[in-house]
């Protein structure tokens, strides 16, 4: 990084140098010794970072019109590297869940959802979707990545910047359902309509 260097002289006046780099060639060395440690955005995206579980309620099918719940099934992740001869652990989270429901529409949230039971199905939450068309659909998911180092136990640092780590997109078909009301006696004619 280029900067102006200045040097005070006796009184208030200032005397400018010539421009030069900060830290040229060589990592800068700390205050008592040892080179400045830490991670980069780069370093981040190298990670091995496994991608979060995406969960489809109620499967691989689902009805048009209803509340289709799809939810990410995140983990935080814990990594050892080594970076100029010295440990440092590094850990992850995600902090943005990028929802692509396959038809055009899509959702980023902070909040990954969850799992509903079973006699819960159809309910609205925080990353459901209704389809408003019958089709397949191919559901997709990133998660953004946040993380924060520690040198050798020292204490936890941000790293800046994030990763974006997709997860293998999951198949869906939207169905529609019909409503009909029979005025039939089934046990007196087996054969009626709706029967």
């Amino acid at each position: 990084m280029l900067v102006n260097w200045y040097r005070q002289l006796p009184g208030s006046e200032r005397e400018r140098l010539e421009p030069g780099c900060l830290y040229p060639g060589e990592a800068p060395e700390r205050p008592g010794g040892g080179l400045v440690v830490s991670v980069t955005q780069r370093q981040l995206r190298e990670l091995p970072i496994a991608p979060a579980g995406l969960g489809v309620q109620p499967g691989r099918d689902t009805l048009k019109g209803a509340e289709t719940n799809v939810y990410a099934e995140p983990a935080g992740q814990s990594f050892r590297v080594t970076v100029l001869g010295r440990g440092v652990e590094v850990r992850v989270r995600p902090v943005v869940h990028r929802f692509d429901y396959g038809d055009g529409a899509a959702l980023d949230s902070a909040a990954p959802g969850g799992p509903l039971p079973q006699e819960r199905w159809g309910e609205k939450t925080v990353t459901s979707h209704v389809y408003k068309a019958t089709g397949d659909y191919l559901v997709g998911l990133v998660s953004v990545f946040a993380g924060e180092f520690s040198v050798e136990g020292g204490p936890w640092q941000p790293i800046a910047g994030t990763t974006e780590v997709p997860t293998p997109p999951r198949p869906v078909s939207v169905w529609r359902s019909e409503v009909r009301l029979y005025a039939e006696d089934c046990n007196a004619n087996p054969e009626g309509e709706g029967c």
